[in-house]
């Protein structure tokens, strides 16, 4: 069953997504997710946050399945506003977001890396933005991905959308921030959240402000990026290609 857990210890959040189709996001996980962070972003009692996935796959962004089910422009704004609004409460939260990358990271999911403050990869990290494969682009999650690589490398990623970038390149570029064992992964990550508390959180919170500065006109351009997305999502050659990616799975 598709999850999103949360647990509070010593100041620090840790926050588990998990969905049985390789942490692809339908709606609702998106809205838990969300939620999540709106909530610890005004909790006292939290200063850091650590983000993790169960399983292999870090995340393989949106779900074909609800995309496949999309009838009209509304509701595909409406789904793609899902990306827009966790990425947002992301950037905004007051807390230091540590993420943490087990493996494959496709679309969406590369948003999500981006959105965190400070990451750590194991060598099987691989990346891809795949979007226009199926007759969209990463549209929505494009302003969040661009801040921390620069649109060159995030354009990159875009015109070859069949290529898996690795752990050292996401490294070069500052997707990730450390790259470490995958038996080391949870212990370096929890070493830096108990780091970090020791910290003013007032100190922390204006220097992720500095980090993120730029985000005040993200909610009206992913917006207009939503109703994009929606709008191409309902083309007949997005509609084929969704189709011949999930009888392939």
């Amino acid at each position: 069953m598709a999850y999103v857990e949360v647990s509070v210890e010593n100041q620090v959040a840790y926050v588990e997504f998990y969905h049985p189709k390789s942490n692809s996001f339908p709606t609702e996980q998106l809205q838990k997710l969300t939620r999540t962070f709106h909530e610890l972003s005004q909790n006292d009692a939290v200063t850091c946050i650590v983000l993790s996935s169960k399983g292999k796959v870090f995340c393989a962004g949106a779900s074909f399945d609800e995309l496949l089910e999309v009838k009209d422009t509304v509701e595909g704004k409406q789904f793609f506003s899902g990306f827009k609004n966790l990425l947002l409460a992301m950037v905004h939260c007051k807390k230091i977001i540590i993420g943490l990358v087990q493996g494959k990271a496709i679309g969406g999911g590369i948003g999500i890396i981006a959105a965190c403050d400070y990451v750590f990869g194991t060598e099987e990290v691989a990346c891809k933005l795949s979007e226009i494969q199926i007759g969209i682009g990463p549209f929505v999650i494009e302003p969040v991905i661009s801040h921390k690589i620069g649109k060159q490398r995030m354009f990159e990623m875009t015109w070859n959308p069949n290529q898996w970038y690795d752990a050292e390149w996401a490294k070069n570029c500052g997707l990730i921030n450390e790259i470490v064992l995958g038996e080391e992964l949870v212990q370096k990550s929890k070493e830096k959240a108990l780091e970090l508390v020791k910290y003013n959180p007032e100190a922390l919170c204006s220097l992720k402000e500095i980090a993120w500065e730029g985000k005040e006109n993200w909610e009206e351009i992913m917006t207009k990026r939503a109703l994009l997305s929606g709008t191409y999502v309902l083309s007949d050659f997005t509609k084929e290609q969704l189709q011949k990616f999930k009888e392939n799975k």
